[in-house]
């Protein structure tokens, strides 16, 4: 995997494409390695997978270096986004993974990571927005998190070196329509994977660059905190969490595993102040360092 980069996934002609973030602008990937006639990996899938990192290191260092490329330079502001992942095998979640998040909603600490799926129907975008199903629920709910991204395969690894195999971190939100995921006896599932509920981005952070279990999170709706707190109230800290998936499923690069929300969730307020999530509210969420994902509801 590359070391220190900060890569997304971006639209280019109607495709998904690897972008790098830098100082000059957004890094088109495959147009610079076009242009410069080198090798790199065309998406951020790609890079998962084939482990492409060194040549993208080596690409974006030819690339500041030249004047040449200057046509694979984007200004952030006018860069489309795509989902960081567009193919993950799996998308695994953590569920009730901080402390104050189980008080607040009045459960006991779990003995073991609670495991749940979203599918590949609920990716969506920075900046995207998402369509509300009112047709099939009404509570809708927002869970800022951190995602770990894997990048290596990964089978009955201990914790010590768990994350040796993550390639890096980013922001995600495990929206939710509580009344389809409580009301009706648990349907976790159809709850948590409507299409859209699993917003990415806007970037991966290589894993050597971050501490994932000391990281501010906060949620903002409409200009307004609603949650903020920090991965060191985990129950379960990113190693423990990869350790444990590891031994029962194996995880391949580019899986994604989001580690659960902090308090703060309009789930955790008493009913009769629960206000749900409508068409026209934003949705800011941030995570330090992985940076904030932003989106609309419709």
């Amino acid at each position: 995997m590359a070391n220190r980069l900060t890569v997304l996934t971006m639209r280019c002609n109607g495709d998904f494409c690897l972008g790098v973030k830098t100082g000059k602008g957004i890094l088109n990937a495959p147009e610079a390695a076009r242009l410069l006639r080198m090798h790199a990996p065309s998406t951020v899938d790609d890079l998962l997978q084939n482990e492409d990192g060194p040549s993208l290191n080596a690409l974006v260092d030819a690339a500041l270096q030249s004047g040449t490329p200057c046509a694979a330079l984007v200004d952030e502001a006018n860069v489309e986004f795509g989902p960081v992942v567009t193919r993950p095998g799996k998308i695994i979640c953590v569920g009730l993974n901080y402390r104050r998040h189980a008080r607040e909603i009045n459960l006991p600490i779990p003995k073991y990571p609670v495991l749940f799926s979203k599918f590949n129907n609920a990716l969506s975008a920075h900046k995207s927005a998402i369509r509300l199903p009112v047709e099939v629920a009404t509570k809708f709910d927002y869970e800022t998190e951190l995602v770990i991204v894997m990048g290596k395969r990964a089978k009955n690894v201990n914790e010590a070196d768990a994350l040796f195999y993550v390639a890096g971190y980013c922001t995600g939100n495990d929206f939710s329509a509580r009344d389809l995921q409580l009301d009706r006896g648990g349907q976790w599932m159809i709850g948590k994977t409507l299409d859209q509920f699993a917003p990415l981005g806007p970037y991966l952070v290589t894993a050597d660059q971050i501490n994932p279990d000391k990281l501010k999170i906060e949620c903002k709706v409409n200009g307004e905190t609603r949650q903020s707190s920090n991965t060191d109230d985990f129950i379960f800290n990113t190693a423990q969490i990869v350790s444990y998936i590891s031994r029962h499923m194996t995880l391949e690069p580019g899986d994604i595993i989001f580690t659960g929300t902090p308090e703060g969730v309009i789930l955790g307020h008493p009913k009769e102040k629960q206000v749900w999530l409508k068409a026209g509210d934003n949705i800011v969420c941030s995570v330090e360092k992985p940076g904030e994902l932003r989106f609309d509801l419709i």
